[in-house]
């Protein structure tokens, strides 16, 4: 038994296991080690607001690119690219999208809101956008303290829902607003 040992476990076999366990050990570590350094290069990137050069086809970088956007007011392109992003996105990530889509939608509306009476349908209508973003994220992850802030502000924004009969009857906005003016 112990011949049969030694020669299974001999020092040169010993030496050379040993010697390709190195070798693989080593290129792995270079791999990720390349891998980190491409990842700080594109987060680096990404936090100057440039385009990065690796990794530009990625879920991350195009999110990037649309949070760039917003910030940079560019908010319809903006918008176009965080929808185009939810059918490959997490739930977690959807969640996101929808919470910065939202964001979108109450930046637009508050700047609108209060330079004159003529806007007022637009603010109102980018304000329910943003409640109906808001809504959609808090369904899918209702644990983002940020979106519920966010809803409760737009809801205290939002008039409450318009009742038939009350308020002005020359005005009926929403509720009769397609019927024709004057017809018997």
């Amino acid at each position: 038994m112990a011949l049969i040992t030694k020669n299974i476990f001999s020092v040169k076999k010993l030496s050379w296991i040993f010697t390709l366990i190195l070798i693989a050990s080593l290129i792995v570590l270079v791999k990720q080690f390349i891998e980190l350094k491409n990842i700080q290069t594109f987060n680096r990137a990404i936090t100057e607001g440039k385009t990065p050069r690796m990794y530009i086809n990625s879920f991350e970088a195009r999110y990037a690119t649309a949070y760039w956007l917003t910030i940079k007011e560019r908010y319809k392109e903006a918008n176009i690219l965080f929808s185009n992003l939810l059918p490959t996105a997490s739930l977690s990530q959807k969640s996101a999208i929808h919470y910065n889509i939202g964001n979108i939608f109450f930046k637009r509306a508050l700047a609108l809101n209060g330079r004159d009476m003529t806007v007022k349908n637009e603010t109102d209508y980018l304000f329910r956008q943003a409640k109906a973003a808001y809504m959609l994220s808090i369904k899918i992850d209702n644990r983002a303290w940020d979106v519920k802030h966010n809803l409760d502000r737009v809801l205290l924004i939002l008039p409450g829902n318009p009742v038939p009969g009350v308020g002005d009857s020359d005005s009926p906005g929403l509720i009769l607003g397609n019927i024709p003016i004057g017809l018997p």
